[in-house]
């Protein structure tokens, strides 16, 4: 970089002509239409001025970075009296911009993006965007051709961005996807704009999220897996909700628990992943008369509604999910807070309860019975509706956080590694559990297609996921159907259309009677949990085929899914 910015402070006059000959509409009319009508502007690695010159004439307050002196000081010499703030600040660390404590509607890098190492694009990413208000604009111009100068300039790619903006809950949106001649009409140079922007719920819930996830200091991954806990109810439980007010949602405790430990299951005893800074303090909630007595089970061997009678896991299950519960509250419900205030943002309650004696079932009453986990109600919407960006944005944070621990250092894992370990692999069991069952109907009798409606043959089949499992993680029993190899090839990870639903409604439910007629109660408490606006007593088969119905709108509202 120090060689970047002695070329731009050496040839600051020529440089500052160059760029002030072309107006700000042409460099940038793709995203005219996207400029704030007032607020603050943070342009970074503002060069001449031109950019900082327009943006302060139309009204908007700009906070001009430019670490070359030189150039830095022609261009200020056009700016005295106008509303520019210049900084000597440079990329990835931006330490004096932010110590203005200051928020921004608009972040502009023109012509910067190539001369940052790949090596530090993650960061100063990470950097900008928490820099951003709620549904604030980051645009980024990507040069692309030969340098035929002393700078120094890297390779850039809009997809290398999308991946980036993915991972830091910002959405993604390619304004050129042809590129653009220059404007100072250099032959083999072009240009593309990207625009990311972070997403406002209007309630400001989604930048607090956003602040804990990216933001928050933390010693262990505690708050990310409750976080991702919470995510995964709010995306695939709605009907988990026991009451909600104006304020707040609670949910069973005991659900909550389910999921921090379906999801360190895999880190803690199969990779042997640290989840602290503290390398000589175990964590909290693996205790010997618990958790460790279930070491050689796999996330998979817990369901909701799946019933035990083998006393060594009944007892050793029920001792961990309240290790886990007190757990949660005493750590990463109690330090989740408010910035600035201290105050929490979730609260628990924790219920004695008797040891089961000889079965446990993971239904709402048990579940329930260990407490209740209350979200604010912003929160849980925003946990609702954001889920597609928030969640890469978590599984980033916490494999960074597992890089960072020495213990894991020293195994030499890498990023692949991390992003394996925390990949939702929902209870594959489940869907070998399903073609055992379908197996075992088609030697006495017919199964139908849930989607064409004709025969299907043995071992040339498919259990299909009616919901996509790639884009919303769900493999309870009614949403597992069975399907000709064709069609579930032809279908893909598509979202039925609402009109394919009602054609295969009758279908569907008989496959259900005649699949699962055996197992009601698991089945049922599955659909009651996960779909909306379904009794927790509900017990019939048509009123889940309509809350099924519902939840296809509704993922269909929020993901944008492709139908079929």
């Amino acid at each position: 970089m120090s060689e970047n910015i002695a070329y731009y402070s050496k040839h600051a006059e020529s440089l500052a002509d160059n760029y002030n000959r072309v107006p700000f509409e042409s460099v940038h009319k793709d995203w005219l239409h996207a400029l704030p009508e007032q607020g603050m502007v943070l342009d970074v690695g503002a060069g001449s001025g031109r950019d900082a010159r327009y943006l302060a004439a139309r009204g908007l307050n700009v906070v001009a970075v430019e670490p070359a002196h030189g150039i830095r000081e022609v261009a200020q010499q056009y700016t005295v009296n106008s509303a520019v703030r210049w900084i000597a600040d440079s990329l990835p660390d931006l330490n004096k911009v932010f110590a203005l404590h200051t928020k921004f509607d608009l972040i502009l890098l023109s012509a910067v993006w190539m001369h940052i190492p790949s090596s530090t694009r993650e960061r100063s990413l990470r950097k900008l965007s928490s820099l951003l208000k709620p549904n604030g604009k980051l645009v980024i111009s990507l040069r692309h051709g030969a340098c035929h100068d002393e700078r120094t300039m890297y390779p850039v790619s809009a997809d290398e961005l999308a991946q980036l903006a993915s991972r830091y809950g910002l959405t993604f949106q390619l304004l050129t996807p042809e590129q653009q001649t220059d404007e100072l009409g250099r032959d083999d140079v072009s240009w593309q704009t990207v625009m990311l922007t972070l997403p406002d719920d209007g309630t400001g819930a989604f930048p607090l999220l956003r602040n804990i996830v990216v933001n928050d200091n933390k010693t262990s991954t505690y708050k990310v897996a409750l976080l991702r806990s919470l995510l995964r109810i709010a995306e695939g439980h709605p009907g988990a909700v026991l009451d909600q007010t104006d304020d707040h949602i609670a949910l069973p405790v005991g659900l909550v628990a389910l999921y921090w430990l379906k999801l360190y299951k895999p880190l803690v005893d199969h990779y042997g992943m640290h989840q602290s800074t503290n390398s000589g303090k175990g964590l909290g909630f693996v205790k010997p008369h618990g958790w460790q007595l279930l070491s050689d089970r796999s996330a998979g061997d817990f369901t909701i509604g799946a019933q035990y009678s083998d006393e060594a896991i009944v007892q050793p299950l029920y001792r961990a999910l309240k290790d886990i519960a007190s757990t949660i509250k005493n750590m990463p419900a109690k330090y989740t807070t408010i910035p600035g205030s201290g105050n929490a943002v979730f609260a628990v309650e924790l219920n004695r309860t008797q040891k089961p004696k000889r079965n446990l079932t993971l239904d709402l009453p048990f579940l329930s019975a260990l407490g209740t986990f209350y979200v604010p109600k912003h929160i849980w919407d925003s946990l609702t509706r954001f889920s597609v960006w928030i969640e890469p944005a978590l599984v980033n944070e916490w494999a960074a956080l597992m890089a960072s621990y020495a213990p894991n250092k020293q195994k030499a894992f890498n990023r692949s590694d991390y992003l394996v370990a925390l990949d939702w692999k929902d209870d594959t069991r489940t869907t070998t559990r399903v073609r055992q069952r379908i197996n075992t109907l088609l030697a006495e009798d017919k199964v139908h297609c849930c989607w064409s409606g004709k025969p299907i043959r043995p071992k040339r089949y498919a259990v299909d996921h009616a919901f996509p499992f790639a884009r919303w993680p769900n493999n309870d029993l009614w949403n597992l159907l069975p399907s000709q190899a064709k069609v579930n090839l032809e279908k893909l990870d598509r979202l039925p259309s609402r009109e394919r639903l009602s054609t295969a409604r009758e279908l569907i439910l008989t496959w259900w009677q005649q699949g699962w007629q055996i197992n009601k109660s698991e089945f049922f408490t599955q659909a009651n949990l996960a779909l909306p606006n379904l009794s927790h007593h509900n017990q019939s088969f048509d009123d889940v085929f309509e809350a099924l119905a519902l939840q296809r709108d509704r993922i269909k509202d929020i993901q944008q899914l492709a139908e079929w």
